[in-house]
Parts: structure tokens; C-alpha cells; sequence
């Protein structure tokens, strides 16, 4: 079981790893290579014991409604790269101020069933921080531990019929929250680079 370690999620982010994808336990089907939307996603750990932020985003969205989720989302015209995106997406889903995240870096993009290259971004929170979700994007917002975000064993691959077939995916439910599909698969990859 991981302990808590800034250093850890630097070593993580150092080590070598390829773009992930939702295809990435189905082989058998062609993802999407052209068109792909760019989004931004923020990891961010609170310094003080490295529990993550997570959401359970609102029943009535139109992408991933009711999915337990990274804050962030598309990059807006109005965005310098997805960095600003998630940072931009972290402050109105769940009231981060960007002045408290201490950016260590990103993973490579991942690529998503609806068309999206998302680019997790990981940060620290410094000091006090309390989330507090926007009702219309964010049914609740809530914490997990670094110990179980941070190690492989966690995660366990599951399937569920999609599109006329099945299809495998990446899951680390933890109480209540249902933690799958792209957020598992990114936070996976992390793992793996901080248990390197």
C-alpha cells in the first residue's frame, strides 16, 4: 500500500509511458485517431495527506452524466492548452482556486469512446481547501485516499455490453463511488508510474 509522497507523484511523471485509451481493453475495435477533441483534466492531491478530488458529475449532462470523474473538461477558445482547461474546469466545478495548485506536470493524452484527447494534469493543493460543487455540472465532490488511488491492486478489469457487443474496461470501486472507464484507466496509468 502506497504512502503518501510528493516525491512519488514526481517519480511518477518521470517515468516513460505511452497515450492511453478507452480501446485500450478492446482491441478489436478501431478508436478514434482524427478529430479528437482536446480536454484537460486536473488530479489534484492535497499536500497535507494526498487525497484526491474527484466528482460525481450531474445526472443531466450530455457527456459521461453521472460518471465518477476528474474535474475538467473540453479546452475553450478562450484556453491557452488543456492545462488552463482543467484549471479553468477544477474552479467552476468544484470552486479550486488555480492559485493553489502547485502543477507538477501531465500524462500523455487519453483517448475517449466520445471523442475526446484528454490531458490529465497533476497537481498539489496548498492550504485549506474545501470543495464546493456547481450544482449544474456536479451532483457531489469528494476525496479518495492516496492509498488506493496510488496502487495497481486496486484496479480490476470488468465488462459491460456496449454498442451490440461487450466491452472490458478498468475499475477501482472504493466504497459508494464507482470509479471506471477513463478515470480509472488515467489514475491506473499513474499508479503504475509512482509504484515504478
Amino acid at each position: 500500500m502506497p504512502d503518501w509522497s510528493e516525491d512519488r507523484l514526481r517519480l511518477a511523471l518521470s517515468v516513460a509511458t505511452g497515450p492511453t485509451s478507452d480501446y485500450d481493453l478492446n482491441p478489436d475495435v478501431a478508436p478514434p485517431t482524427a478529430n479528437l477533441r482536446p480536454a484537460g483534466v486536473l488530479a489534484a492531491f492535497h499536500a497535507d495527506d494526498g487525497r484526491l478530488v474527484l466528482t460525481k458529475r450531474a445526472s443531466g449532462l450530455r457527456h459521461h452524466p453521472g460518471q465518477i470523474a476528474l474535474p475538467g473538461g473540453k479546452v475553450d477558445a478562450a484556453d491557452a492548452d488543456p492545462t488552463a482547461a482543467a484549471l479553468r474546469e477544477a474552479q467552476e466545478e468544484v470552486g479550486l482556486d488555480p492559485a493553489q495548485v502547485d502543477l507538477l506536470g501531465s500524462l500523455p493524452p487519453h483517448r475517449t469512446v466520445t471523442g475526446f484527447a484528454v490531458t490529465p494534469v497533476i497537481g498539489i493543493i496548498r492550504g485549506p481547501f474545501q470543495p464546493r460543487p456547481e450544482p449544474r455540472e456536479v451532483e457531489e465532490a469528494f476525496t479518495l485516499p492516496f492509498a488506493h488511488v496510488a496502487d495497481p491492486a486496486r484496479y480490476r478489469v470488468e465488462r459491460r455490453r456496449w454498442r451490440e457487443g461487450w466491452r472490458s474496461y478498468h475499475a477501482a470501486p472504493f466504497g459508494p463511488y464507482y470509479l471506471w472507464g477513463a478515470t480509472a484507466r488515467i489514475l491506473l496509468g499513474l499508479a503504475k508510474g509512482i509504484q515504478a
